[in-house]
């Protein structure tokens, strides 16, 4: 059967991307920050997975204001780079999973959460930023990546508790799997940061720093954070945050037993936690989790 081997959290900036794609990686504002991936991108190459599950929000790219899917799977089997206004990205296409990704749309829907089912689908730096900070600039991406969209953009938006037991939901759908598979799963966006307003420009490495913390050591308290709590703490793009919860409910601690019961799976090995302000206007965190 296919099992989840560890979980990928970090931050999309498209800046990041943009360093990435005009040689500026050592320069002395952007050096630190990669630097601070070298070890990720070397784990990444050890660890080999068959497909990376991807949670990641569209930037009016795929989706606009006149259509936004609370959460959507993508299950073709490519997705190209999309020109979010200056050309796409000079990055490989993703290819897709969609048997997998098919299989777990099945699932969940039958686990009572609605999704989109999305056939043809164009990914923006949300998705493609994630594999250029743990993948480097390969001529192709080392494996297939199953893209899932949340919307975090236009209110109302999906509490964290819901994103949580939706990775729950995931994590055994992808569990279900007969086929031997290692699959990782990503949760990206974040962190604290706004971009318009009075507060332009707000980062709160306590508040940052704290998510890390608790996303590690009590990731059902942190689940029932409402709303509020982002936006005033970590600015209206924080809320970004909650698709981290959705990587971090399938991990093999929190799907079946409570936390401390005897029955319950031991905690993941954080194998890197890497925090760096500033990249463009915001902070960039970065966390790898291995389940036991």
């Amino acid at each position: 059967m296919a099992h989840i081997s560890s979980s990928v959290y970090t931050s999309h900036v498209p800046a990041i991307g943009a360093a990435m794609d005009l040689g500026k990686t050592h320069e002395p504002y952007w050096a630190p920050l990669f630097k601070g991936y070298e070890s990720s991108k070397e784990w990444f190459a050890q660890e080999k997975p068959d497909v990376i599950f991807l949670v990641f929000n569209d930037h009016a790219t795929a989706f606009s204001l006149e259509m936004i899917p609370t959460f959507a799977i993508g299950t073709a089997d490519e997705f190209l780079p999309a020109d979010e206004g200056w050309g796409p990205r000079p990055v490989p296409k993703v290819m897709g999973h969609s048997k997998l990704a098919s299989h777990i749309a099945h699932s969940v829907i039958q686990d009572d959460f609605d999704l989109t089912i999305v056939n043809k689908m164009e990914v923006d730096h949300g998705l493609t930023v994630p594999l250029s900070l743990m993948c480097g600039q390969p001529k192709a991406w080392p494996c297939p990546v199953i893209p899932f969209a949340v919307n975090v953009v236009q209110y109302p938006i999906p509490s964290g508790k819901r994103c949580f037991e939706l990775g729950k939901a995931i994590g055994r759908a992808i569990e279900s799997f007969p086929e031997d598979l290692n699959v990782q799963i990503w949760g990206t966006g974040g962190m604290s940061h706004q971009l318009q307003g009075p507060r332009a420009g707000l980062i709160n490495k306590e508040f940052d720093n704290a998510f890390l913390d608790r996303l590690i050591e009590d990731p059902v308290g942190l689940a029932n954070v409402p709303h509020i709590d982002y936006v005033r703490d970590a600015g209206s793009e924080g809320i970004e945050l909650v698709m981290w919860l959705i990587a971090r409910g399938a991990m093999s601690d929190v799907k079946d037993a409570p936390q401390g019961s005897k029955n319950a799976a031991k905690a993941p090995v954080v194998k890197k936690r890497f925090y760096h302000v500033p990249a463009s206007n915001t902070a960039v965190g970065h966390l790898i989790l291995e389940n036991i």
